[in-house]
């Protein structure tokens, strides 16, 4: 059995975007994502094979869609389904304090 908390053993410093893999098994695997202001970098498109469904847990944060151009404005407690391969990134995530994602991707 493994056990933890989403919102403790964060790094005081947190130079890049922290990502951890809390569970998995098979292609499906679920992270905590720890956002500091970070966003990706110019030009950089997440273009991944697998589905990925992410919550905000706290903080905030916005995802641009490739396609349409599309900007999603996250809030805790909102999430987004992003289809396998549907080109997103990173606009911009909360300069104020930790944004904590939860992914599962299947």
């Amino acid at each position: 059995m493994e056990y933890g908390n989403l919102y403790r053993a964060i790094p005081a410093q947190l130079p890049a975007e922290m990502a951890q893999v809390l569970a998995g098994a098979g292609p499906a695997r679920i992270e905590r994502i720890v956002s500091r202001g970070h966003c990706s970098p110019a030009g950089f498109w997440y273009d991944q094979p697998e589905r990925e469904w992410v919550m905000v847990l706290k903080g905030e944060a916005a995802l641009r869609f490739e396609q349409d151009d599309r900007l999603v404005r996250l809030a805790e407690g909102d999430y987004v389904d992003i289809a396998a391969h549907e080109r997103h990134r990173v606009e911009w995530t909360a300069q104020h304090c930790d944004t904590i994602w939860l992914a599962v991707f299947y």
